[in-house]
């Protein structure tokens, strides 16, 4: 399934929100009124996703792919700060190193790895297959040159969930690919092949622009992104092809006619950045790897959006009945600042993280 398909978002009615959150959680998410005007995330200036955070056992094995195909960049690195561990509730004895990975010409949509130590660590999705649920399956990007990627890919010691497929969404005439890493770590590749794509600069593999999780109920999954963190709808699809055809997520061939790929795009503002897309593999099922989706477990923790109006967003979130599983303010993040920082966790178990904008700083 592809998100580069361009339509007009769709916004559903807002709905009263759900239960309240315990007291202490509450006094954090909810210290400035929400205004009846305010009905979603743009309204608070949610932005496009800035990092896809990343726990990894070696920072190597998995920069590698950015670093010799896509000529990304280490922008920062270091030691994460105690403030920020703490954060995520993890004990005294953890800590942290980072390396911030960007795309050229890029400073959203970056890959922030993070390497634990001093403490027991598993997969989020150990050997997983698409249709399992629970936790973030893949980064989305693009490339130039989905065929020369896979094989660079392969040669680096990555591998794949199938060979490049080619297919037709909407308009677009897409190739694409989902390149494997360790421990679970999918970065699934676009490559439009026509109409020429134009939103930002692409080369052998662009800037992250979207976040997929596999889900067990996509109407319910849709429902949460919608209502209760306020994004849009991108589109929605259904359609499979009438004839059997090979599959990106490895669906048998001759089952592919039968096997619905159900999916929501969303994203807080219309633009090619800083989406969110959520699957059901209709007809198969598989394991659900919630219960491990959290830090410092390894593979995909979350993406993080800057915010302009925190505190108003977190009022939104809190009436909304939003389940927080981590909160905190005046967090040190490297390479962003002392923020207020909140993650919010999905129907599914999965992870979205927002932090306030620092003052007088411009994200886009």
């Amino acid at each position: 399934m592809s998100a580069s398909a361009s339509t007009e978002p769709v916004r559903p009615p807002t709905l009263p929100g759900r239960s309240l959150l315990g007291v202490a959680i509450g006094l954090f998410l909810s210290a400035t009124p929400v205004s009846a005007q305010q009905e979603n995330a743009a309204d608070f200036g949610v932005e496009p996703w800035t990092d896809a955070v990343v726990s990894v056992a070696d920072f190597h094995a998995v920069s590698v792919l950015f670093r010799e195909a896509g000529d990304w960049r280490l922008v920062q690195s270091g030691e994460v700060d105690r403030g920020e561990l703490d954060y995520w509730q993890l004990d005294g004895q953890v800590t942290a190193r980072f390396e911030r990975w960007c795309a050229p010409e890029a400073d959203t949509g970056c890959l922030r790895l993070v390497r634990f130590a001093g403490t027991e660590q598993k997969p989020i999705r150990p050997a997983a297959r698409a249709w399992d649920t629970g936790g973030i399956y893949s980064m989305m990007v693009r490339s130039d040159d989905i065929p020369a990627l896979y094989e660079q890919a392969l040669d680096l010691g990555w591998w794949a969930e199938s060979p490049p497929i080619r297919f037709q969404f909407g308009t677009s005439d897409l190739r694409n690919v989902v390149l494997q890493g360790p421990h679970g770590i999918n970065i699934a590749v676009y490559e439009r092949v026509s109409p020429d794509f134009t939103a930002f600069p692409v080369g052998a593999i662009s800037q992250g622009f979207n976040s997929m999780r596999m889900v067990r109920n996509r109407e319910a999954a849709r429902a949460f992104y919608t209502e209760t963190l306020g994004f849009d709808i991108l589109f929605d699809a259904t359609s499979e092809p009438e004839q059997p055809a090979f599959s990106n997520f490895g669906i048998p061939f001759n089952l592919t006619p039968d096997v619905v790929r159900s999916a929501t795009a969303l994203h807080p503002v219309p633009g090619e950045t800083g989406r969110i897309e959520v699957m059901q593999i209709m007809g198969f099922t598989g394991r659900d790897h919630a219960e491990r989706a959290s830090p410092p477990n390894l593979g995909h923790l979350s993406v993080r959006y800057p915010v302009r109006d925190m505190d108003g967003y977190r009022a939104f979130l809190a009436a909304n009945g939003a389940e927080v599983a981590f909160a905190a303010p005046d967090v040190d993040v490297a390479g962003i600042g002392r923020v207020d920082i909140v993650a919010i966790r999905d129907s599914d178990g999965s992870l979205t993280e927002f932090y306030e904008i620092p003052a007088g700083e411009i994200t886009r």
